[in-house]
């Protein structure tokens, strides 16, 4: 797996890898922002994951997923907080992010 020193730097070499569509996380999915697609846990893959910390501000954490879902032929990355999931995201979202 690449490492890369910054988020955007990763953001960038991702999208020229295919990675380009663009990741919300909800409840019970992951929300596809350009056509509106839900992907429940079952429908998509984590196929990597960068840790990011700002070092001017340690409390500044993210984390990245280069997610792929073969069913619905489609690449694309989510930005998150490391370690911090909302109260309204269900178990079965944070387990599929945490088995990466």
């Amino acid at each position: 797996m690449k490492t890369y020193s910054t988020l955007s730097e990763a953001i960038t070499d991702l999208t020229k890898k295919g990675y380009t569509f663009n990741f919300n996380l909800q409840k019970e999915c992951i929300l596809c922002s350009e056509n509106n697609w839900q992907l429940k846990p079952d429908e998509f893959e984590i196929d990597a994951v960068y840790r990011f910390q700002d070092l001017s501000d340690v409390d500044n954490e993210s984390i990245l997923y280069a997610i792929s879902s073969k069913q619905h032929n489609l690449k694309g990355l989510l930005v998150n907080a490391y370690s911090i999931y909302s109260n309204s995201t269900s178990a079965k979202m944070v387990e599929k992010l945490n088995k990466s």
